[in-house]
């Protein structure tokens, strides 16, 4: 059985005798920069800077080399645009603020803030307001808010979809020659297109435009979930009649070769609650997930992959409504979130993506056996059955203990 096969007969919720692995296959199930070219000297890698995939996070590209190390049996595409609004190409060397010597696209344009930190330019031009900063002693980059003073008389919810459109010949190519590069391994694959969105809070204060006009604070955006019903479902129509439109292109371009794609990465949960009432997700949010996962389902054998941080126990039947197949990163601390709880109630119909290991607690802060102990019970949960793809909750960040992300990987190993 194919890595490709075994992640078809997981989403499937069928029994595979091993468990299907996934780092650094979408913006959500990844490895910071600095922890993977620590990975790489553990494992007796080749050294060489690492490429930086996703810039808003610091992200690294896991090479096969490394995917090999780690057992990695899911590929995916993350998009040709960072979160900048800048291509990944013509990459070039970039010292990071902790020292790391890494690769960079040349979009990738920053200059020092007076605190000694770095600001980055949407699209890579410097004429523009910077739309994101680091930290000096940051790991990485926070979204500037770019908020022009509010007028209700005078907000057009046309503002809000300037970074919407359809895709381009030229842009669809080069999908299609990504996707299907990626198609030709062996590991499964999801694809993250783009597009559907909706309200993601990283996306909403754009800062991959120039100049975002429109609502684009964070506060003013959830505040408006509840003011402005009626300028937020306008976005969300239109924004999913465009995303259907690119659908219909993606799957002309690449079709099954995708066997699941990335929708959505709004956060509905806190560590204790959540973002809006189930009556609330219904009336705002689920009339548009439903277009399109159902369109999904209806012409392609896609998977559909949400992701949501926090206490979601509550809306996960209402996800289940909206046509999702799939969550992530099922954040086993939060209020409510137990494995074996979702387990049994959610199980024969979400994929658990995620849930293996506590990125805030554990990995970072634990020993070794702890980490050992804490993902070998949580593959005994979530593997019954099927539908469970092995991954940390969430992102490993920067300075999470190799050793401890070895002791994962050896323990993922050892439950297979």
């Amino acid at each position: 059985m194919t890595d490709r096969e075994l992640l078809g007969k997981t989403l499937a919720h069928s029994e595979t005798g091993r468990l299907s692995i996934d780092f650094g296959a979408t913006a959500v199930s990844g490895i910071h920069v600095l922890c993977i070219e620590r990975l790489r000297e553990f494992y007796g890698l080749l050294k060489k800077p690492v490429k930086v995939i996703e810039p808003y996070q610091m992200l690294g590209l896991i090479e096969d080399d490394l995917k090999d190390a780690l057992g990695v049996t899911v590929s995916g595409f993350t998009g040709i645009y960072s979160m900048f609004g800048f291509k990944f190409e013509n990459w070039k060397p970039y010292k990071t603020l902790w020292g790391q010597e890494v690769l960079v696209p040349e979009g990738f344009i920053t200059t020092k803030d007076t605190y000694g930190g770095e600001l980055i330019y949407p699209k890579g031009d410097m004429s523009a307001r910077p739309s994101g900063k680091m930290p000096r002693s940051g790991y990485f980059f926070d979204s500037i808010i770019r908020q022009d003073e509010i007028d209700d008389e005078d907000l057009n919810p046309e503002d809000n979809m300037e970074e919407f459109g359809l895709l381009s010949d030229e842009d669809l190519n080069l999908i299609k020659e990504q996707v299907l590069e990626l198609a030709k391994g062996d590991r499964g694959l999801i694809a993250s297109f783009g597009g559907t969105g909706l309200g993601d809070i990283a996306l909403v204060p754009a800062p991959m435009l120039k100049n975002p006009k429109g609502i684009r604070d964070i506060t003013e955006w959830y505040i408006s979930t509840v003011t402005r019903p009626d300028y937020v479902h306008y976005i969300f129509q239109k924004q999913t009649e465009i995303a259907i439109e690119n659908l219909k292109k993606l799957y002309k371009a690449v079709g099954d070769s995708v066997q699941a794609a990335f929708i959505c990465g709004t956060d509905f949960g806190t560590q204790n609650s959540q973002f809006c009432s189930s009556e609330a997700f219904d009336d705002l949010y689920l009339p548009y997930y439903k277009k399109i996962n159902g369109w999904i389902h209806d012409n392609t054998s896609w998977k559909t992959f949400k992701h949501s941080c926090g206490a979601v126990e509550p809306l996960l039947d209402n996800i289940i409504k909206a046509g999702f197949d799939i969550i992530n990163p099922v954040q086993c601390s939060a209020t409510g979130m137990d494995p074996g709880h979702l387990k049994k109630t959610y199980g024969k119909d979400l994929v658990f993506w995620g849930g293996g290991v506590d990125t805030q607690k554990t990995l970072p802060f634990g020993t070794p056996d702890e980490v050992r102990e804490e993902v070998l019970s949580r593959c005994e949960v979530f593997s019954k059955d099927g539908g469970f793809v092995f991954n940390a909750i969430h992102n490993v960040q920067a300075d999470t203990p190799v050793e401890n992300v070895a002791a994962m990987i050896k323990a993922v190993k050892e439950f297979s």
